[in-house]
């Protein structure tokens, strides 16, 4: 449970990083637009940007099997490590084929998908933080399609919702840090390990 518990921590680390590395187009040189243009035509400019977001996307596919042993065990739990999954899958896809138009929104509806799932299970305390997530995720998504739509602020709109995806992804990764984990190797339930956690706060 440990060793899942880091190996979670290490891959979600990962996984931002590569996913996050869009924000490099601040500091170098790309001829891409980050108002008008949307953020994957960065994946022509430099190879940078197309073999981080792949090895993001990898990472985030192997963070599922660990969140699966952390999870719940029920299909609430199971769904959130599933998304993970499957979001690292259609991110590796986006990096390799970028030209492709359904894949951004495949990859918004697994995000999308795992935010909600979070509403599901996670205990009182940290639902509230999941809602408010899974909203504006919502909202981002719909901003984004927006701007597609009308062909102004593309760029704007992307990135924004990549920073938001990367808040949300922060959050996840805080819960399974501070979420208790057995000595004995029994897995906890939530309501167990809340229980704990609380008692280690008094």
């Amino acid at each position: 449970m440990r060793a899942a518990r880091v190996a979670s921590i290490v891959l979600l680390g990962l996984g931002l990083a590569g996913y996050s590395a869009w924000l490099l187009e601040f500091f170098m040189q790309t001829g891409v637009s980050p108002t008008e243009q949307p953020v994957w035509d960065l994946f022509y400019a430099q190879p940078v940007f197309q073999v981080s977001t792949a090895l993001g996307g990898l990472a985030f596919f192997l963070t599922g099997p660990t969140l699966m042993r952390l999870a719940p065990v029920h299909w609430t739990g199971r769904l959130t490590s599933v998304s993970v999954s499957a979001f690292g899958i259609v991110l590796m896809v986006y990096a390799g084929v970028p030209e492709t138009v359904v894949t951004p929104h495949l990859l918004n509806a697994a995000f999308a998908l795992g935010a909600l799932s979070l509403v599901l299970w996670w205990p009182a305390g940290w639902r509230t933080w999941a809602v408010g997530g899974l909203a504006i995720v919502l909202v981002a998504w719909a901003l984004m399609v927006v701007s597609m739509l009308a062909g102004h602020l593309e760029g704007v709109f992307t990135r924004v919702q990549l920073a938001v995806h990367a808040v949300e992804l922060v959050i996840g990764g805080a819960y399974v840090v501070q979420t208790p984990v057995p000595v004995s190797g029994r897995k906890l339930s939530v309501a167990d390990a809340m229980l704990r956690s609380n008692r280690h706060r008094k």
